[in-house]
């Protein structure tokens, strides 16, 4: 674990980033739940940290029923400012998507002035995940992160493999959750989007296969995003509102899973607690409130992009105003020392 100084530091992203503005329920510690997560910032911080030396990092949601169809705005913005960030620390990054999300994650990249020659977009073909590993870009891989990245639900062996006290709870599984639902990825209103999503959940579930010592780390929001294979579905459930919420949760799980009242906010924290850690807050210095507006107009303008919840193209993330958005970024540029 990190030294008191920078645990305490790192807490306060944590407590910063723990707000609930669309009460999806998950993070906890309302009286009903306790909270879930706590403490995964600090140790994936601290692994990346010392470890790192070539990460991939995963990121894109498409929305299929938004105007136009496209990717949110949560995902890529902090997925590109996690890559910068370990990229001054001497880490080699790329950035996975796929060509459903191509344009915005694009876009992105190159208002975090990001290398788009590091994007990749793999084929829709079965046969891209070993090439990935053994002579692509993951062939020295020490870490894999998705961030809102949707993955697929549970299947009845996910849920028995999955780690609780108690034993799974498979009858209630199978009563709830129709047998078609199973294995599909799925928005917040339990829509399947497979059609829409390409495969890229794979990675996680053949990367011990190709690089067993590589650690993954999982941000998310919502319960459908990769990582959330780490909680019990029936923990994720409970948690969730609407009959649809059986159907939602992803069976991906990580090392670390890192959740955040948005997604953008978890790699924003973990962005910066790793450079805390290794003495380079400099690095976050530009990107004060201005800079990260500008970032996301840029990418609802080119890529485009729309905002997950209203569907609508325009500068907002999961439906909250910029200026409540950015509230704990901007908390945590005043814990480093910066202005807004």
């Amino acid at each position: 674990m990190p030294s008191s100084e920078f645990a305490a530091l790192i807490e306060e992203f944590d407590r910063l980033i723990r707000r609930d503005p669309a009460r999806r329920g998950l993070i906890g510690g309302d009286g009903r739940f306790g909270p879930l997560g706590v403490g995964q910032l600090a140790l994936a911080a601290e692994h990346l940290a010392q470890h790192a030396r070539h990460a991939a990092l995963v990121t894109g949601f498409f929305v299929p029923h938004a105007t136009p169809p496209a990717a949110e705005t949560d995902g890529p913005p902090g997925t590109l400012l996690l890559a910068q960030a370990l990229e001054a620390l001497g880490v080699r990054t790329c950035v996975v998507t796929d060509s459903h999300c191509a344009g915005a994650v694009a876009a992105a990249a190159e208002a975090f002035d990001y290398d788009r020659s590091r994007l990749i977009v793999p084929p829709r073909d079965g046969h891209w995940i070993e090439g990935f590993f053994l002579d692509g870009p993951g062939r020295d891989l020490t870490h894999l992160i998705a961030l809102e990245r949707v993955g697929p639900s549970h299947t009845r062996a996910s849920l028995i493999a999955q780690i609780r006290e108690l034993g799974a709870p498979v009858e209630l599984f199978e009563a709830r959750v129709p047998v078609q639902t199973h294995g599909r990825c799925h928005n917040m209103r339990g829509q399947a989007i497979d059609e829409h999503t390409a495969d890229l959940h794979r990675l996680f579930d053949e990367v011990r296969t190709f690089r067993p010592e590589a650690k993954t780390i999982g941000l998310g929001d919502g319960g459908n995003e990769i990582g959330m294979g780490s909680i019990p579905w029936e923990e994720l459930v409970a948690r969730l509102e609407g009959e649809h919420a059986v159907c939602i949760p992803c069976r991906v799980a990580t090392d670390w899973n890192i959740l955040a009242g948005t997604s953008n906010w978890g790699g924003y924290a973990l962005a910066a607690a790793v450079l805390a850690l290794a003495g380079r807050e400099d690095v976050l210095r530009p990107w004060d409130r201005e800079h990260q507006r500008q970032a996301i107009e840029h990418m609802v303008a080119h890529g485009p992009a729309v905002d997950g919840c209203t569907g609508r193209q325009e500068a907002t993330v999961d439906g909250l105003p910029f200026l409540t958005y950015i509230q704990p970024w901007e908390g945590i540029r005043r814990l480093l020392g910066f202005p807004g």
